[in-house]
């Protein structure tokens, strides 16, 4: 959960221009995301934890930007929106997931939550513990 997402963002220069992407990097950076070129190539990636990364694309989305920005910044939120799509279970807190794994299926076994999860034996316990007392 807590792991590193990379977005592939080919040919941002061209598709924003310079000034916007660096403003895009700045807005980042307060998300502790990171907005870079891959090595010397025109592409660009952007890292970080699922949820930071998905605090910054809600950023770009709330920011009062003049009409034209926010048609040009609508290429850089689409490809972000689509990658987290594709990691949208790192989105979801661990005692959250656990929680509606339970509830989905209450007959689920400690050994398929943890399989299904990628928890420890304890939070499964604490998890299973905790839905039964509800």
């Amino acid at each position: 959960m807590n792991d590193d997402i990379c977005i592939s963002l080919p040919s941002l220069i061209h598709r924003l221009g310079r000034s916007k992407v660096i403003k895009a990097q700045s807005i980042a950076k307060l998300h502790q995301c990171e907005l870079k070129r891959v090595r010397r190539s025109r592409h660009w990636q952007l890292l970080g934890e699922a949820l930071k990364v998905h605090a910054f694309c809600g950023q770009l989305k709330a920011a009062q930007l003049p009409e034209q920005d926010q048609v040009q910044y609508h290429y850089l939120i689409k490809k972000i929106e689509t990658a987290l799509l594709t990691h949208a279970d790192k989105l979801e807190p661990l005692s959250a997931k656990l929680e509606r794994l339970i509830n989905q299926n209450p007959n689920i076994t400690l050994a398929e939550l943890i399989h299904l999860s990628d928890c420890t034996l304890a939070q499964a316990r604490m998890a299973r513990f905790n839905a039964d007392n509800w």
